[in-house]
């Protein structure tokens, strides 16, 4: 019988997706106990300008998209994702000392194309692998569970960020030295602990390596979530800008990674019941509540004037996250033949990546020319229209 409800669901979830879950759960420890600090450290310390700032987020997101195609295709075609997965991870964990070390904004752009480049090995694979772990009525609560754990990393950095500037004496430089720790963690326990099941098809045969051109068979509606994925993805742009809109207006240095860290309670505390609802509830109606909380996200982000309200509105940007990353992706695992779900999850995060660059390419040129309003409000007019469209095509749908 399939469990039924959040509670039940997760207990019967294998230890592989937990594994996995806390795996990511140190790795953010460490990338956003950097990358909460970055934004700032380029600014202040290097002089990066604010297009900088968005052209380096953008391409950097852009190089992990663009690899997970390859790394997804090449999981798929070798029939295994565990050695690529722990292949990626260790690559962005050797990249963490760069970041200390850099003197100008030329390091930290080769640290952030590195370390994406890493991201980009392991995302397909690791996606691609939840799903070989999980039995299909439980897909949902599993990239749920994972998602969630990735957040509560993503809330633990910001915050050891704000607790070791205020002991440090805002010494960023020594701060970052100290997420190289939870990196390597993650590294040892993805390779010690994760066990990759055998891949076979129906009647107990191995199946067969796959190449770039079964791609081909991916269906109509995979493509179709690859384009809503995009569309939504080009609705926000790189979370660097939550963090210079609270310096913005006037937060105080040591205390700036609160912003990644409110977003992330939020992010964090539901994304497994948004899962596990995707589970039950009808895609639409949770993809549009996402919008719907990306569009007041950003126009609280845009005219905030104390951080009070940027608090409010990084609030309402992790609900966003939690109601759609997840969902997204078991509409991805659902759809593509178990025999290309690295290469389908691979092509999903290749148009989104480069849907991000975009984004913060545009949010970051507006911030220079017109001010931080006009950035998060253009966000804002996106995810409207991504909504409008989102409806439009249920309306004819239901008609034909």
């Amino acid at each position: 019988m399939t469990p039924r409800g959040p509670a039940k669901a997760w207990r019967a979830l294998p230890a592989g997706i937990w594994t996995l879950g806390f795996g990511s759960l140190f790795m953010d420890v460490s990338s956003e106990l950097i990358h909460s600090l970055l934004p700032v450290f380029m600014v202040t310390t290097l002089g990066a300008s604010m297009v900088a700032v968005g052209f380096i987020e953008g391409v950097a997101e852009a190089t992990a998209a663009v690899t997970k195609v390859f790394s997804g295709a090449l999981s798929d075609y070798l029939g295994k994702r565990k050695f690529l997965m722990v292949f990626g991870y260790a690559l962005a964990a050797f990249t963490k000392p760069v970041f200390p070390l850099a003197t100008s904004v030329g390091w930290v752009f080769a640290g952030r194309f590195v370390d994406r480049v890493g991201k980009g090995i392991r995302g397909a694979p690791r996606d691609a692998l939840v799903a070989d772990l999980t039995p299909p009525q439980l897909r949902g609560a599993a990239y749920g569970l994972r998602q969630a754990l990735d957040s509560v990393g993503a809330l633990l950095g910001p915050l050891a960020a704000v607790l070791l500037m205020i002991w440090l004496a805002n010494d960023i430089r020594a701060v970052m030295w100290i997420a190289v720790v939870p990196a390597f963690i993650a590294v040892a326990l993805l390779f010690f602990y994760v066990r990759e099941p055998e891949r076979r098809v129906a009647g107990g045969r191995v199946r067969k390596p796959v190449t770039l051109a079964d791609a081909r068979r991916l269906p109509l509606r995979y493509w179709l979530v690859v384009l809503l994925g995009g569309v939504f993805t080009l609705a926000r742009f790189s979370e660097a800008f939550l963090v210079l809109r609270a310096r913005d207006v006037g937060l105080a240095l040591s205390y700036v990674p609160l912003v990644m860290i409110v977003m992330n309670v939020l992010y964090a505390g539901a994304a497994y019941p948004a899962g596990a609802a995707a589970d039950r509830i009808s895609a639409r109606t949770l993809l549009l509540l996402g919008l719907v909380l990306l569009i007041a996200a950003d126009v609280a982000l845009a005219f905030a004037t104390s951080p009070l309200i940027v608090f409010a509105g990084a609030a309402l940007w992790g609900l966003h996250m939690a109601f759609t990353q997840g969902l997204l992706a078991k509409l991805v695992a659902d759809i593509a033949p178990p025999e290309l779900l690295g290469t389908g999850f691979g092509i999903f995060n290749l148009v989104s990546g480069i849907a991000l660059l975009l984004a913060s390419v545009i949010a970051g040129s507006l911030w220079s020319a017109f001010g931080a309003s006009y950035a998060f409000l253009t966000g804002a007019a996106f995810a409207a229209i991504a909504a409008v469209g989102l409806l439009a095509a249920a309306r004819r749908r239901e008609r034909s």
